[in-house]
């Protein structure tokens, strides 16, 4: 099997996550800056084998767009085209506080929780572990 890859989009930089190879386990891979994605995800390709991207889609309480919703959609477009590869749209509504939640919940110091990078790599492995779960 081919390993997923899960991406937390955010305007400036993005959380990125990634099951092992039998798409077990997701685990938290990196961050990254927003105008490099692309060319890490081709980075990344040069030396594992993706089958398909976890996308968190951005909504409001009520469900409806949020202010980055088309953002995201063309960033769905655009990892459509250029790797081939399907790309799964997850609800990405309270993994923020998730994310933050699970950094206190294992000890991480006040200084450390600050790390808002941090917080999008845990988002992206929290999009990821739910889109497992939901298969």
């Amino acid at each position: 099997m081919s390993k997923l890859l899960a991406i937390d989009f955010g305007m400036k930089r993005c959380g990125i996550a990634v099951t092992d190879d039998a798409q077990i386990i997701a685990s938290g891979l990196t961050t990254v800056d927003s105008k490099k994605l692309l060319q890490f995800i081709i980075d990344y390709r040069k030396e594992n084998d993706l089958e398909a991207f976890v996308l968190g889609e951005p909504k409001r309480l009520d469900g409806s767009e949020t202010h980055s919703s088309q953002n995201v959609i063309k960033l769905k477009e655009q990892l459509e085209q250029d790797f081939g590869l399907p790309v799964y749209m997850v609800d990405e509504r309270f993994t923020s506080k998730m994310a933050f939640q699970t950094m206190i919940d294992s000890g991480l110091k006040k200084k450390d929780r600050r790390n808002k990078a941090l917080v999008d790599e845990i988002s992206a492995t929290i999009i990821l572990q739910s889109y497992l779960e939901s298969r």
